[in-house]
């Protein structure tokens, strides 16, 4: 089965004075229905509030967003690398236990 890949914000962090995002935490799970994996990471920003391509906090979309995080996120990277993890969860090649 296809493994599907969900992106989306967690939580942003953001100046109080001048409204500006200066950390996006963001999460990737990742499922083929039976097994799941997620990913999780932070990335950072210098808002200008004087920039022209400046959004302010009430302005922002979880798209635009997400858009930012993946100038600095390998997306399609980091899906393969939680895919890859599916698939060992769905065929694992090392497993434990004892005989009895």
């Amino acid at each position: 089965m296809a493994v599907t890949h969900t992106w989306s914000i967690s939580d942003l962090e953001r100046q109080v004075e001048g409204d500006g995002v200066i950390v996006v935490h963001w999460r990737l799970n990742s499922t083929d229905g039976s097994n799941s994996t997620s990913a999780y990471g932070t990335t950072n920003y210098t808002p200008d509030p004087d920039d022209a391509d400046f959004t302010s906090f009430n302005d922002l979309t979880e798209e635009v967003v997400l858009n930012w995080v993946w100038l600095q996120v390998d997306k399609e990277g980091t899906e393969t690398i939680n895919s890859d993890k599916v698939e060992l969860l769905s065929n694992p090649v090392v497993v434990s236990g004892l005989p009895w």
